[in-house]
């Protein structure tokens, strides 16, 4: 690289002071620089395409006056070195305006490092992903186009692993970044990503071909330049991977090219899904076919096969017509300076062969891809992408979104799932843990005459259900791991270092377990909890019959027994001799019918219909109201004189009461983080060493409580339901989980099995089976703990009480009001005329309605109206 480095600082350095000494060039034929690879059918070929199209620009603008485009060409034979020395010749001897190649990223980036230090714009016909500087203009698309596509395919197939193999090259490296990003997005992992240099030996493609068989991933992403690509699948073929169950998915190097490729390597890639840039097949582009190939076998005799012209031809012959034309439109000549004629480039915009041509920040831009299989002697369309639309089969308006058959290799019509979980194809090998307790989970016993194990459990049972239920068929065995000494990190480790493919049983995911193997989705529920021991409450106290009713609804009943009282007493005192006396006579009968109603003992007979039906009303409301009030006092006697001794955590810290959990978890490090002392934390390992430790209690060598997965809880009080209780908040954690080592493919297929419907309904009848019926023990805890009645439980029944009452109260306020209107009327009118006199202080005039005598402040003047008033009122007032 350091002798590359001293080349071009060289030829820089020379050819600036060419250009800083010499003065301006003559003026003429304004030249341009064609630097192939012309030991390449393709670089011949691009030279055809580039020769016609001068041709044709200038036949076509005959007599126009422009200067004419005259074509220097160079053999840079496909090595960097040469190619330095090709552009320098062309720069400095041929003194070219611009350069037309090369065809590879590694000539392209060199020779872009003169053609800015010396200002000619340099055409490359390479695919790069980067313009590296500014006269370097790209007219093959920006390979990280192409990375949108591709992971397009691998979503809609539900790949969601890969491996990329790529070419140790710029070229090869530069698209990895854009990749790695857009599959992230789609939720696609990267496996591995494998470089093969430009000259691989078959003995290292050969191993590295072997080591990617090893692994389950059947999905392979091929970014290379096509020669190397064609040895890559030669020898997968070898390797026996371009048969069922793989997918080979390879970039648009391969697509544009695959037309020019020979049969023998088209053999070699049957099946594999390819792009290239889509562009519409027209008359134009038959016709010049035609006339490419008659002319390259003439101008290559020793040729007798030319296949139809690649995508790259026709950018080659688009990019000529386009420097032809800046020069044209922008009247340039020999002596035109390199910028201007960039610039005119960039600006030069038209419809050629292979579509729109038009420079976006230096590249061509691209809109379309087209998705091509590669099938029998060459390759078939089977779809387009589009930034808009993504994947569709067509085109056309209103075009379907997908794949049209595609023929994957081994000549499956069936698309692949896209990875094998054994390469060797032997069943999958299962760890279960062999453990002492709690054997509803996972239990392993062992026939000494057979000399054979049995594997079941309420995990086994999970994991068998959740198989079954995959789309396609797993064959596996289970494992057990009898050594004590080996916890469940030590299986993990197992899976890890890929010494067995799994692992099923109670299995907590956890964030440090998570950084070694992979887990599905939990199949339990999640969160530690903990179980105490409930007792008899002795003693209720003396105001325990109070509980039954809230205080807002003992506040509520007691004001609508007074309000029920009063309306009763306004409806019937004016005519039930019952409801009449002595004030203290009647507040009595009031309170006493009131509460009466209580018990129905009320002896006052009701002479009005209206306190009749109001009565009916409220004696409905009252029955409702004992009869709850009855039920409930029973319930706080009976059953709730069962109480749990801890009802909190708080509780247990106040105290500093020993809590129990369970060995072997990871229990005792969140009862650290509560705050537990570690010395008061005890182990235990089954359900009796669990109950045992309960009864004693924390002051005589046991506990005061069990902390535990809710899981291990279910099987605890499955056995031990009475006299246990699991209370306390819930403390997310991970739940149980099935692992697999990072980046098995059949992790999400497990985890989607786990979460369909059928396989939940199934989970149930399975942890039913296990454990019993989980709201048996769940009613008896929940009996603990009656609540008060509120005020909710019985609204409607207030607000018709209310209602009716109110009404009743209003229509005998009207009764009374249009019985005795005469007297309220004339008592209303003297006091009204009494208040004008005391207003105006009249004291000798008559009004003119009132024909009586006059009216005075006097006390001493006869006042007919007045004494009538004032006689109604009286008898209104002792009425009342």
């Amino acid at each position: 690289m350091s002798v590359l480095a001293f080349a071009a600082s060289a030829a820089v350095f020379s050819l600036l002071l060419l250009s800083r000494a010499g003065g301006s060039p003559p003026s003429g034929p304004v030249a341009v620089g064609a630097l192939l690879d012309l030991t390449s059918d393709a670089g011949r070929q691009s030279l055809t395409c580039i020769s016609m199209a001068l041709e044709d620009f200038h036949a076509a603008h005959a007599g126009s006056g422009a200067a004419r485009v005259e074509l220097r060409v160079r053999d840079s034979r496909g090595e960097v070195v040469a190619a330095a020395t090709a552009a320098d010749d062309l720069i400095r001897t041929d003194r070219v305006q611009a350069i037309i190649g090369p065809q590879t990223s590694a000539e392209s980036e060199f020779i872009a490092y003169l053609g800015n230090h010396t200002h000619t714009p340099i055409l490359s016909l390479a695919p790069t992903s980067a313009a590296s500087t500014a006269f370097l203009l790209q007219i093959a698309p920006n390979e990280s186009f192409q990375v949108a596509p591709v992971a397009a395919i691998l979503d809609m197939f539900t790949w969601r692993t890969t491996t990329v193999v790529y070419e140790d090259s710029p070229y090869g490296a530069r698209i990895l970044a854009a990749l790695f990003s857009v599959l992230q997005g789609y939720n696609i992992r990267v496996m591995d990503s494998i470089a093969l240099p430009v000259g691989v030996t078959e003995d290292y493609l050969d191993k590295v071909l072997y080591n990617l068989k090893e692994t389950p991933t059947r999905v392979f992403i091929v970014h290379m330049a096509p020669d190397l690509a064609a040895r890559v699948f030669y020898q997968a073929t070898v390797a026996g991977m371009m048969s069922d169950g793989y997918i080979w998915i390879a970039t648009s190097s391969i697509g544009s090219t695959v037309e020019s490729l020979s049969i023998d390597k088209v053999d070699h890639m049957q099946g594999v899904v390819t792009f290239r840039p889509y562009v519409q097949a027209t008359g134009h582009i038959m016709n010049f076919t035609a006339r490419l190939k008659s002319r390259f076998l003439l101008e290559n005799p020793g040729i007798h096969n030319v296949h139809n012209p690649s995508t790259q031809l026709l950018w080659a012959y688009d990019t000529a017509w386009a420097l032809a034309k800046a020069v044209h439109i922008a009247r340039m000549s020999s002596s035109t300076p390199g910028r201007m004629l960039l610039g005119a480039v960039l600006n030069t915009t038209f419809d050629g062969l292979s579509g729109r041509f038009r420079l976006v920040n230096g590249q061509l831009e691209l809109s379309t891809h087209e998705v091509i299989n590669i099938v029998g002697k060459g390759a078939r369309t089977v779809g387009f992408w589009t930034p808009e639309s993504g994947i569709l089969k067509s085109l056309e308006t209103n075009s379907v979104k997908g794949l049209k058959q595609v023929l994957w290799p081994g000549h499956l019509a069936i698309a692949p799932k896209g990875w094998d979980v054994s390469s060797n194809r032997r069943p999958l090998r299962i760890v279960v843990p062999e453990k002492q307790g709690f054997n509803q989970f996972v239990e392993v016993t062992y026939s000494p005459t057979t000399n054979s194990s049995t594997i079941r459990g309420y995990c086994i049972d999970i994991f068998d259900m959740v198989m079954k239920n995959l789309p396609y068929p797993v064959a596996y065995q289970y494992v057990p791991v009898s050594d004590s000494s080996r916890n469940y990190d030590n299986l993990l480790s197992l899976v890890h270092e890929k010494k067995a493919d799994g692992m099923v049983g109670d299995t907590t995911i956890t964030m440090r377990r998570m950084n070694v193997v992979s887990f599905t989705k939990p199949f339990t529920d999640t969160g530690l909890s903990m179980v105490v021991v409930v007792k008899k409450e002795t003693d209720g106290g003396m105001w325990i019959f109070l509980q039954p009713l809230t205080t807002t609804l003992w506040i509520t009943s007691l004001a609508f027994f007074c309000f029920t009282g009063f309306v009763v007493w306004v409806v019937e005192h004016r005519i039930n001799p019952k409801f009449r006396g002595t004030p203290c006579q009647q507040f009595g009968t009031v309170f006493y019918f009131a509460f009466s109603t209580l018990v129905f003992s009320h002896k006052e007979k009701l002479e009005s219909n209206l306190s009749r039906f109001m009565v009916i009303i409220w004696l409905f409301l009252v029955l409702i109201l004992t009869s709850s009030y009855t039920a409930n006092l029973t319930s706080v006697l009976t059953v709730q004189r069962l109480q749990p001794t801890v009802t909190s955590v708080q509780d247990l810290l106040r105290n500093g009461d020993y809590v129990g959990y369970h060995n072997g978890s990871i229990v005792p490090y969140w009862l650290e983080k509560m705050g537990f002392r570690k010395e008061i934390l005890l182990g235990y390992s089954t359900v009796e060493e669990y109950a045992d430790a309960l009864r004693r209690g924390s002051g005589n060598g046991g506990v005061s409580a069990i902390f535990d997965e809710i899981p291990y809880l279910k099987a605890f009080l499955s056995k031990y339901c009475e006299g246990y209780t699991m209370i306390g908040p819930t403390y997310r954690l991970g739940g149980f989980a099935f692992a697999f080592p990072i980046g098995s493919p059949i992790v999400h297929d497990v985890s989607q099995a786990i979460l369909s419907p059928a396989v939940q309904e199934e989970m149930e009848r399975i942890e039913k089976k296990w454990f019993g019926d989980p709201g048996a023990c769940q009613s008896k805890s929940n009996s603990i703990g009656s609540s008060s009645l509120g005020f909710s439980s019985f609204g409607g029944l207030f607000l018709i009480s209310g209602t009716v009452s109110g009404l009743v109260l209003l229509i005998q306020l009207a009764i009374f009001v249009y019985q005795e209107h005469g007297k309220l009327w004339d008592t209303s009118l003297h006091k009204w005329f009494q208040c004008l006199d005391f207003v105006l202080g009249a004291k000798d005039w008559r009004l003119p309605i009132f024909n009586g005598p006059r009216i005075r402040n006097d006390d001493s003047v006869n006042q007919p109206h007045g004494a009538t008033g004032a006689s109604a009122m009286h008898d209104f007032t002792s009425e009342l």
